[in-house]
């Protein structure tokens, strides 16, 4: 199977994930979880078996604020 991405490596949200696929870092440190928007850069962490990437998403002092799934369409490198 040929894949766009390779591990780690880095890219830019062309569009906001599914709320209900979004994994939060530190869900329980605050009430108040951060909003994914397009645009945010983000880090490959696995090819899933349905062909989605599983994304670290970063803030921009790139620490981690969550994982959500996406597809290859939605995702561009850095």
């Amino acid at each position: 199977m040929q894949t766009k991405f390779k591990r780690h490596e880095l890219v830019t949200i062309l569009r906001a994930p599914n709320e209900d696929y979004i994994e939060y870092h530190d869900e329980e440190e605050s009430e108040e979880k951060p909003k994914i928007e397009k645009g945010m850069t983000g880090k490959i962490n696995i090819l899933l078996p349905n062909g989605q990437y599983h994304v670290e998403i970063l803030d921009k002092n790139k620490k981690t604020i969550a994982y959500a799934p996406f597809n290859e369409e939605d995702l561009e490198r850095v």
